[in-house]
């Protein structure tokens, strides 16, 4: 299978994972180029009970997620063909080095639009930067994360 092919396969993999799902969260476009993954306001879902914002962790989770989905992307392309058990094997090796979250604004919102693009992919190691907005377009968050994908 050519990499390209795969992408609807992995966004399936992603809105099927049990922790993704308890968050409500969909991938709703996956390129080569970028990823972006969205969510509804839940109760279930807030941080602060007084000012009804999102949890710093779920806002964290959506975007380690989205930056995740990203670095597969990046790796996939790097591969001429690949065939689903390779394909399989090899996302199981992948996870995250390290990430940071900046919280710029409290995660106000009816519904949330994570993305990410990559910064650098290497054989072993990509970069991406994720950002988190509300469907208003406020920025409320962005971040950087370091994936192993080799």
């Amino acid at each position: 299978m050519q990499p390209d092919t795969l992408l609807p396969f992995l966004a399936e993999v992603f809105d099927q994972m049990p922790f993704n799902r308890l968050l409500g969260l969909k991938v709703t476009a996956f390129s080569a180029d970028k990823a972006e993954v969205r969510f509804d306001f839940s109760p279930q879902l807030v941080g602060n009970p007084v000012q009804q914002i999102l949890h710093g962790g779920v806002i964290a989770t959506v975007l380690d997620t989205v930056g995740g989905i990203m670095a597969i992307a990046s790796a996939l392309r790097r591969l001429n063909s690949v065939e689903h058990e390779v394909l399989v094997a090899k996302m199981g090796k992948m996870s995250t080095i390290d990430m940071r979250s900046d919280y710029l604004r409290p995660g106000r919102g009816s519904e949330f639009i994570a993305t990410a693009e990559v910064i650098r992919a290497g054989n072993k190691v990509c970069v991406c930067r994720m950002e988190l907005h509300n469907e208003l377009g406020v920025h409320i968050a962005l971040g950087t994360g370091t994936y192993l994908v080799g």
